[in-house]
């Protein structure tokens, strides 16, 4: 299994739980780990906390109970080390793609020289095929485009983790296509950590290390870690000829169809998700 080979993990998420008010919890009793390099990515539907748990480890919001540590510190406000992208762009309108990419790195390092600044714009937006827009404005840019700005500027601070909300969620499929085959490079050349939300089970299998099942909300909780057991490199092209595609895919299907509801239902929560191995299940069981 994964936890057993890689040692010290860059997240740790302890008894995560999230109430708003005087209401049911959203979530409770999370826990997992997420190690140097890996792309996981969480799925559930919608109400189960998904973008809650993204924001948590973005620092952008507090969880109600439970901890999140990042290399063995907690986690309580927004920095640098952790970059996201939300599906919204959040691109700043009145400033030109290169301005865009420029803030960020000056957050990075205020004294950045000029030809060192044109220089890391010029390789952020190379890095994401843009590298023509940088004068333009985000109102003159398609959706996939603007997209991948917003990815640009997250790498530019070369933050340790990668956090994306559904970034691909708004793009038509041959877009959404495009950008994930250009995602899979580019963690590829950087080695780059990434938690992604998804509802999309095809792009989880295409990106993904180990995906992350949410039951359903409220009180929804982890409940299953299904290991990706479909080598790298991975394509689109042919990945639906691997031996453990559908096996994977349709795990995930019934999983979101069937199971998601009826593990909610149930009054105990597991203090640990189950883990799902295909190689393994394939030499005796699970």
């Amino acid at each position: 299994m994964w936890n057993n080979v890689q040692k010290d993990p860059l997240i740790t998420v302890e008894n995560l739980t999230k109430r708003y008010g005087d209401g049911e919890n959203v979530f409770e009793n999370v826990n997992f780990d997420i190690h140097k390099n890996e792309f996981v990515c969480l799925i559930g539907h919608s109400g189960c906390g998904k973008s809650t748990i993204l924001n948590a480890l973005a620092g952008l919001e507090n969880a109600s109970r439970g901890d999140i540590l990042m290399e063995g510190k907690p986690v309580t406000k927004p920095g640098l080390e952790r970059g996201v992208v939300f599906q919204s762009h959040a691109l700043l309108p009145w400033l030109t793609v290169s301005e865009n990419i420029a803030f960020a790195l000056k957050a990075k390092s205020s004294n950045i020289s000029a030809k060192a600044l044109d220089e890391q714009i010029n390789h952020y937006l190379s890095m994401v095929g843009l590298a023509g827009v940088k004068n333009k404005k985000p109102s003159e840019l398609s959706g996939g485009m603007k997209q991948r700005v917003g990815i640009a500027r997250a790498f530019a601070t070369q933050p340790k983790m990668l956090l994306m909300d559904e970034p691909f969620g708004a793009l038509d499929a041959l877009t959404r296509g495009v950008i994930q085959d250009e995602l899979v490079n580019i963690v590829d050349e950087t080695h780059q950590t990434v938690f992604m939300i998804t509802h999309d089970i095809d792009e989880a299998i295409l990106l993904a290390d180990r995906i992350f099942l949410m039951s359903n909300g409220p009180r929804a909780f982890l409940a299953e870690i299904v290991e990706n057991t479909i080598p790298k490199p991975r394509h689109r092209d042919n990945i639906h000829h691997h031996s453990h595609y559908y096996k994977i895919r349709n795990h995930l299907l019934e999983f979101l169809v069937h199971r998601s509801k009826t593990l909610q239902q149930q009054p105990h929560r597991p203090d640990y998700p189950t883990a799902v191995n295909f190689d393994y299940a394939e030499g005796g069981g699970l």
